[in-house]
């Protein structure tokens, strides 16, 4: 049987790696809190002064959809570079798009950057969408930074930590952007993201990452396209149903995505909304330490399916009536779900590809599960504008779903996330009975235990690639190969 599992070509995952990983995993908590607040802001600020549900739909569809585009090009860039040069290019580029954003808000009138008709508006947003979306590019290092630092059998309760790490960011950033918004406005807002920005740049220089070259495989395709990707995806079978399953969840996501904030802003001011989502973070939290103390089980994959079906069971109540508590608890579970999910996606990934294509797996499957929530957002956003709101508020609507749904003035975006959760819940169903969950199931509990790494012998030890044929080796910075073998 072919082993596609793979330890990178460096050394042995141990205390010493482990301390950088942490490291790592703070100053990425860092640069996550920073663009999140700024995203936040921008959401909240948008939706506040124009009103319009499409408006929002549309900034969150176009970053998704950004981030669809570049995935394949961030995680070729995370497999050809070391992966402090990427993380230290992400957050240039985010501190050089912010302080543009911050030149365009301070140069032009806020009454011509609020007219979402006119195109200040989305040059403004466009520019802030960019900083956020770049950010993807040190998260997708981050992933591989697990397979790098940590060893093979604690590579799930890693993940669980970066889950935890990223819901104290949300807590963070979710709390401080409403307050920011509400109090500073958006000036102030960008300006605090700049600052923390150039922090978050500046701390990074400071981080070890032990990394002695980068890692590729002899003959591999070394363009930024779907060349090099799609035969590492395919060859472990049930790896592509995995990431199409991910993508239909995205599909259905979209429709949160479009409609939480402007559903949660019809029940809480702007100011309380920002806290409501910083407390219901905990949540976040919460499933991240359960990931990192008690790991996914043997079979990670059956895991994420039934973390999906609470996720379908809770969108469909927590909107089921217009009480504020009913749609925080609801929320509260929901994020107390999604780092179990992720990091069990994470922890498959990391296993049965090779170290040195996970970046181009990571990023291909970034692409296409995220491609899939702008479409159903842009979809959903003039749907709910301009015929479920409506609809739900006249009385053919009050009379055929009153009963299930009640009253009040958000029926119609409630309706949506009903609909969208119950037809999730029945593909998690066809999921469980598929041949695909089957085979990638065998292939994680088949896959071999990675080849250990000899810190005193000089050269490193790695696993022969998954084609039989390519030859693994590290691009020392020196310009020297050296070839490594299993």
């Amino acid at each position: 049987m072919t082993d596609t599992t793979a330890e990178p070509v460096q050394q042995k995952p141990g205390p010493s790696t482990l301390r950088s990983f942490y490291q790592v995993l703070v100053n990425t908590a860092l640069a996550n809190v920073t663009s999140s607040f700024l995203w936040w802001g921008l959401t909240f600020w948008a939706y506040l002064e124009t009103r319009s549900v499409l408006a929002t739909a549309i900034i969150g569809g176009s970053f998704m959809l950004l981030t669809a585009l570049l995935g394949v090009v961030f995680g070729a860039l995370v497999d050809r570079m070391k992966k402090k040069a990427v993380m230290m290019l992400s957050s240039m580029v985010t501190l050089v798009t912010y302080l543009i954003a911050g030149m365009l808000y301070f140069t032009f009138p806020e009454s011509v950057l609020v007219d979402w008709g006119g195109p200040w508006f989305w040059v403004f947003a466009g520019v802030i969408l960019l900083g956020g979306v770049v950010e993807n590019l040190r998260n997708i290092a981050l992933s591989t930074t697990v397979t790098l630092l940590v060893p093979a059998d604690r590579r799930d309760r890693a993940n669980g930590l970066v889950g935890t790490v990223q819901g104290i960011a949300f807590a963070v950033t979710s709390v401080f952007s409403g307050l920011s918004i509400g109090f500073a406005g958006m000036g102030g807002t960008i300006v605090i993201a700049i600052v923390a920005t150039a922090v978050a740049l500046v701390h990074l220089l400071f981080v070890p990452i032990p990394e002695r070259g980068v890692a590729h495989v002899e003959g591999a395709p070394t363009g930024f396209g779907l060349k090099g990707v799609i035969p590492a995806v395919m060859m472990v079978p049930g790896l592509l149903a995995l990431i199409l399953f991910s993508t239909f969840n995205n599909l259905v996501g979209g429709v949160f995505m479009a409609l939480m904030d402007p559903y949660g802003l019809t029940l809480f001011p702007v100011e309380i909304w920002g806290i409501v989502l910083g407390v219901t973070s905990i949540g976040f939290i919460a499933g991240g330490i359960i990931v990192a103390t008690f790991g996914l089980g043997k079979k990670p994959v059956r895991t994420m399916l039934w973390v999906n079906v609470g996720v379908a069971v809770l969108g469909m109540t927590f909107a089921i009536r217009e009480v504020w508590w009913i749609y925080a608890l609801g929320i509260l579970l929901f994020m107390c779900l999604m780092p179990i999910a992720e990091a069990s996606e994470q922890t498959i990934v990391q296993r049965v590809v090779p170290f040195e294509k996970q970046g181009r797996v990571f990023g291909f499957a970034q692409s296409v599960e995220s491609a899939a929530a702008p479409l159903s957002a842009f979809v959903i956003g003039p749907l709910a504008q301009f015929w479920l709101i409506p609809y739900m508020e006249s009385d053919a609507g009050r009379t055929t779903w009153g009963w299930l749904l009640g009253e009040g003035e958000a029926r119609g975006i409630a309706l949506a996330f009903m609909a969208a959760s119950a037809i999730m819940l029945l593909v998690v169903f066809l999921a469980f009975l598929s041949k695909p969950y089957r085979d990638l199931t065998e292939a994680y509990e088949n896959a071999e235990p990675s080849l250990p790494v000899d810190d005193d012998a000089g050269d490193a030890a790695a696993p022969a690639p998954a084609d039989g044929g390519a030859e693994a080796s590290i691009d020392e910075t020196t310009d020297e190969t050296e070839e490594v073998r299993s």
